[in-house]
């Protein structure tokens, strides 16, 4: 089970180079330096600009640029907007909660414990900034938080999940 999808991880991918390359850069190079298609790479920077993540600059030493510190970003946010609305379930979506989009509704059992899971996973989400996750021994990353074995199990963090120190709140 995959939670993350091929978009939300190299959108990811995306962020993190951009988040490293102070002086941002262009589809082309982020494309080459991890082996993605550049139309696709493209069409994510388009919709990152569009969602106000990142922002463009026209010219020959044009490209793009993170729109607002990665420490501001969560990774909810981001999931959120790439995702069209991220949920474990059809049954647990937060802009239709009632909405009943499966047949099972009137006798399902575990929609209640689920949307719990999913409250929950949200919560974690919400409190992860893209900083800490790009860097997570930084210092702009104050919240030091364990790294996810969902996120570990994505392609994008699959070989490069490290222990994080947990602080006590």
């Amino acid at each position: 089970m995959i939670l993350l999808s091929r978009k939300a991880d190299y959108a990811l991918l995306i962020l993190s180079y951009l988040y490293n390359k102070q002086v941002g850069g262009n589809a082309r190079a982020i494309a080459e330096q991890f082996g993605l298609s550049p139309s696709f790479v493209a069409n994510i920077l388009k919709e990152l600009c569009q969602k106000g993540f990142v922002v463009s600059h026209r010219g020959v030493k044009g490209g793009y640029t993170l729109a607002r510190p990665a420490s501001s970003i969560t990774l909810a946010e981001l999931l959120e907007m790439v995702e069209d609305g991220f949920r474990l379930t059809s049954c647990n979506t937060a802009s239709h909660p009632t909405t009943d989009v499966c047949s099972l509704t009137a006798t399902c059992t575990v929609k209640g414990p689920i949307g719990e899971v999913h409250r929950r996973l949200m919560e974690v989400l919400r409190a992860v900034t893209l900083a800490e996750l790009f860097d997570p021994v930084s210092p702009a990353a104050p919240t030091r938080l364990p790294v996810l074995p969902m996120l570990a199990a994505t392609g994008c963090c699959s070989t490069q999940t490290q222990a994080v120190e947990t602080t006590p709140a």
